[in-house]
């Protein structure tokens, strides 16, 4: 299931743990939306939260927001 949606993986220190940010759904979801111990149980938290509210707005008849698409080469794109 590929969206293209955008996931922000960040360390909080306040937290102790990474979270993650989901800004395609933000003012639609609470963020951040879920966290991990790891970098890469973050990104597989955020992964699933990512499907669950894909199935969940489609379930509902909720329309998807539009994902936020960057230039192929951000470095380049100045």
């Amino acid at each position: 299931m590929n969206r293209h949606y955008s996931m922000i993986i960040q360390w909080s220190e306040e937290d102790n743990c990474y979270v993650v940010f989901l800004p395609d759904f933000v003012g639609m979801v609470n963020q951040p939306c879920t966290d991990g111990q790891t970098y890469a149980e973050a990104a597989t938290h955020g992964q699933e939260v990512l499907e669950l509210l894909i199935e969940y707005f489609e379930g509902k008849g909720i329309a998807l927001p539009k994902p936020k698409l960057y230039p192929e080469n951000p470095l380049q794109a100045a």
